[in-house]
């Protein structure tokens, strides 16, 4: 497929869906009402401008920052693990982040103590990941650091679990299972300008140096033998995945298939050279959470959980990519 007439194409349904997620809502915007508040002018209604600058475009820019990161971080785990199941939470960095977040809410902290708990156990679980690595030297590499962040992710789901036991059912427990369920909908500005920075401080690495990630994909003999330091590199790219996988999950709890599907199917339009395809999957990714996060809040009279959203889209899609793929 011609790159530039899809990248052209991808980006008119990035405006769109921009568009959309701020016109569309139980506060219909229309596109004069917006250009008036974008040019400062105060419309009659006073609430036309609460609801969009106060919680439509915050939501927005969330969805186009988390998007684009976890596709981002897709994108570099199935290149430098050489497998196209990995997705961003494989290390573990999610359910590092739900615990944290958990046992937050389990204690009655804030917003901003749930959110920094999040973020630290995310960041918590990869560096157990990588310090058990280590000890284990006579195993494949890679093999071990997926297997051990499976095996720690199981272990913070288990926590999840018996935090969700001894939480209060009628308030804990509600709040938790909802903060799980991944969402925007608390999305505020204050949040995200403490995330948006860590997003785009993990994004910078991995486009910069995109071009190695097509090196990673080659066995660790030969990408050594062409003067590339492979461990360094993989931890430049596992750094930088997590930093950004963190910052998602600490402020939009868990939003699954983002990072998964989105670079199937991206690879399909441009191949799987890394410095087209991760543009590609950034746009793409922004574009899934803008719809998706837009039909959360507008299908029903009560929103609905972002990550069931994800999953009933992005399950059904995946099965079909494996089914007319011979290979993945």
């Amino acid at each position: 497929m011609k790159y530039f007439p899809i990248a052209a194409v991808v980006g008119l349904l990035l405006l769109a869906g921009m568009i959309l997620a701020l016109t569309a809502g139980k506060y219909p915007l229309s596109l004069s009402d917006i250009s008036q508040l974008l040019l400062g002018n105060q419309p009659q209604d006073p609430r036309l401008s609460i609801v969009f600058w106060q919680i439509r475009m915050p939501r927005m820019l969330a969805a186009l920052v988390i998007g684009a990161g976890l596709a981002a971080a897709g994108t570099a785990y199935q290149g430098m693990f050489r497998n196209p199941l990995v997705s961003p939470d494989i290390l573990g960095v999610a359910a590092g982040a739900g615990m944290g977040a958990s046992i937050a809410i389990l204690l009655g902290l804030s917003m901003l103590f749930i959110q920094g708990l999040a973020f630290a156990g995310g960041l918590l679980v990869v560096t157990l990941v990588c310090v058990i690595a280590r000890f284990t030297r006579r195993q494949d590499p890679v093999l071990s650091l997926v297997l051990i962040g499976i095996a720690i992710g199981t272990l913070c789901g288990a926590m999840i679990s018996l935090i969700k036991v001894l939480a209060d059912p009628y308030t804990e427990l509600p709040s938790i299972t909802f903060w799980l369920l991944g969402g925007l909908n608390t999305i505020t500005a204050s949040d995200l300008q403490i995330a948006a920075p860590l997003t785009l401080l993990g994004i910078l690495p991995l486009w910069l140096l995109r071009w190695r990630m097509n090196l990673l994909s080659l066995p660790d003999e030969e990408a050594s033998a062409m003067g590339v330091n492979v461990t360094r590199l993989r931890v430049i790219f596992i750094v930088s995945a997590t930093l950004v996988t963190a910052s998602a999950v600490a402020i939009a709890g868990i939003i699954g298939w983002v990072g998964l599907v989105v670079p199937h199917i991206c690879r399909i339009i441009t191949g799987a050279n890394n410095q087209r395809l991760l543009p590609m999957s950034m746009a793409v990714g922004a574009i899934l959470l803008l719809v998706t996060d837009t039909l959360a809040r507008t299908v029903s009279t009560v929103e609905l959980p972002l990550g069931i959203i994800t999953a009933m889209i992005g399950a059904p899609f995946f099965l079909l990519l494996l089914m007319r793929r011979e290979r993945l």
